[in-house]
């Protein structure tokens, strides 16, 4: 033989001798250590029944003896460790189990060293149930178990399913939440097998409706529990629209000209946070007409509207909801239009008695400027995540969350409540510069008395103007500040809108801006409507006004606009409106009018 085949020869044998010696440390090697663990485990059960002779199994009983048992027992000393390495093996997932088998008992080992283990039956059947591993049903509904449909073991084949172990016991449908049904088999050798099926308990809006109404699907009277949080803002559940649900705000919103109102409601819906949107489904409201002898009577509606995302009440949708007395929820302590035309001019609108009139409705011009009141259709299969429906505990779907401390005042929602120096405000929107424009919940007071003024000019047309002394709107900007804590407002640009002769939505003849810290509300903003949730709330001005002699706006005591003329001396009160830093941010609260968000700066 040559020198060449010779070294060729070696080189072979080298890569050879190199595989057996890999082979040997890294497989062989540790499958025999593995094995003399798995001959003392078995050994050390085998003395423990020869100790503990009464604890074996009789009949075709399975005895499982855990490893750690072993250990603990002293019939195992020495610790076993994953082959190569000073991780131990795990004596909890390891066994013993013995049967009598012929008239003789049999041991099975099971040990689990890394990624080393036992070849023996280890594992319990395979379960597969009838239905969905996830279930939904409704607060109340009884729940129907739906069974196994399989149970097959890798030894045993198929099994029967009626030797599944089924519990219920922890499902209780008459209390939201999440529940799970256990479902148990077990093989010949004892390996056992749980899975599970979760079941949701719900409240679907629409259910929760029935349920309350007796099926009718309308609330009624003066006082039901009908109250929900949407979108940040309270509302009352009106009815079932076929498998929807509508809500109707809680009280006016604004007070608009009936000739502008779906102009004016597009303006509404854009304050709806996009989280909440996603429940609104475009509906047809009722816009029937009207006749003084039939409105109060009206029920079922003959006009509908095109599909809207918001529309307001009608007769219809209000009479529905008296009871016996005639009395309802829905007739509000200003003047609120709904959606019924009398004629060409003039609308319905409706309040809980028309001074004088011993009426309920009441026809108006269009163009004169009353209450709001939003309604939107929302899914009936919107789940109801907390709540009862009354007004200190509203219902909650879930659509937003409230913030958490450290958080900026401007990262909020229109509607919700903000709180410092023992005022209370409401946001009504975030502006693009970070700063948060609210408006305080009630009208000021100093000392118990109500802070009023008047135009003390000499002008004839009285224009909104916060730099003319003598003119309300500087009374409200320099002076208010002797009444309310103003460290967190900011210096903000303002539009003052100004008329040429009635005011009208969206009809200012012009504008002009000034730089303020505090101003009167807008009427056509959110919430700038009478809050007849505040004991303190009384007449107060607004910031339009018209170039006509005497045609400026504010509201009333009684919560309606004055849309007459109103003359110089009138005094009215104050309810003020400014811009939040930027920089202010949440301490606590929930934002609710009853936990306001307490702010710092």
């Amino acid at each position: 033989m040559d020198n060449k085949k010779l070294i060729k020869y070696l080189k072979i044998a080298g890569v050879c001798i190199v595989v057996a010696l890999f082979l040997w440390f890294l497989v062989l090697n540790p499958l025999f250590t593995f094995r003399g663990y798995e001959n003392q485990v078995e050994e050390a059960a085998k003395r423990y029944y020869e100790i503990n002779s009464s604890q074996l199994p009789t009949g075709t009983r399975v005895k499982t003896l855990s490893v750690q048992e072993l250990f603990d027992q002293a019939y195992l000393k020495e610790d076993f460790y994953v082959p190569l390495s000073k991780k131990p093996c795990s004596i909890t997932e390891s066994w013993v189990k013995v049967r009598k088998e012929d008239g003789e008992y049999k041991y099975y080992t099971y040990l689990k060293c890394g990624v080393i283990s036992s070849v023996v039956d280890h594992k319990g059947p395979v379960i597969t149930l009838n239905g969905d591993d996830e279930i939904t049903i409704d607060k109340g509904e009884k729940y129907e178990e739906l069974g196994v449909k399989s149970v097959v073991d890798s030894s045993d084949g198929k099994m029967d399913v009626k030797d599944v172990e089924i519990d219920s016991s922890d499902v209780n449908t008459n209390v939201t939440g999440t529940y799970e049904v256990v479902y148990t088999a077990k093989d010949s050798l004892n390996n056992k097998t749980e899975k599970v099926r979760k079941v949701k308990v719900v409240s679907r809006l629409e259910n929760i409706v029935k349920q309350a109404t007796n099926n009718t699907g309308v609330y009624t009277g003066l006082t039901p529990n009908n109250y929900i949080y949407f979108s940040g803002m309270l509302f009352r559940i009106l009815d079932l629209e076929g498998d929807n649900v509508r809500i109707v705000a809680e009280q006016d919103v604004s007070n608009v000209n009936y000739s502008a109102i779906d102009e004016w409601l597009e303006y509404y819906y854009s304050h709806i946070t996009k989280e909440s949107k996603k429940y609104v489904v475009d509906s047809k409201y009722c816009d029937m007409k009207a006749t003084d002898k039939n409105v109060a009577t009206i029920k079922e509606c003959s006009s509908y509207t095109k599909e809207l995302t918001v529309s307001i009440l009608s007769a219809s949708d209000i009479n529905q909801t008296k009871d016996k007395n005639g009395d309802s929820y829905l007739f509000p302590k200003s003047i609120s239009w709904i959606r019924n035309e009398k004629d060409d001019k003039n609308v319905y609108a409706t309040r809980d008695v028309f001074y004088g009139y011993g009426t309920q409705y009441m026809a108006f011009n269009k163009n004169y400027n009353f209450g709001i009141r939003p309604v939107i259709t929302i899914k009936g299969d919107t789940l109801v995540v907390s709540g009862n429906g009354t007004y200190e505990n509203p219902y909650s779907i879930g659509d937003f969350k409230s913030g958490k401390a450290s958080d900026k005042v401007n990262s909020r929602y229109t509607g919700e409540y903000v709180s410092f120096s023992g005022t209370l405000w409401r946001i009504i929107d975030v502006d693009n510069d970070g700063t948060t424009k609210v408006i305080a919940d009630t009208t000021i007071y100093n000392n118990g008395d109500r802070v009023q003024t008047f135009y003390d000019t000499d002008n004839k047309a009285k224009i909104y103007n916060p730099k003319q002394k003598g003119n309300i709107g500087y009374f409200i900007n320099n002076q208010a500040s002797q009444y309310i804590d103003v460290d967190y407002f900011v210096n903000k640009e303002i539009e003052v809108p100004i008329y040429k002769t009635a005011i009208k939505y969206g009809e200012e003849s012009t504008t002009k801006k000034y730089k303020v810290r505090l101003s009167a509300p807008n009427m056509y903003e959110m919430f700038s409507a009478f809050d007849y949730n505040s004991e303190m709330m009384k007449s107060y001005w607004l910031i339009n006004s018209s170039r006509k002699q005497y045609t400026k706006a504010v509201i009333s005591d009684i919560g309606v606009v004055m849309y007459g003329d109103l003359y110089d001396y009138g005094k009215y009160g104050i309810r003020p409106v400014g811009y939040l830093d930027k920089s202010c941010t949440i301490v606590r609260g929930k934002g609710t009018r009853e936990n306001p968000y307490i702010i710092t700066k």
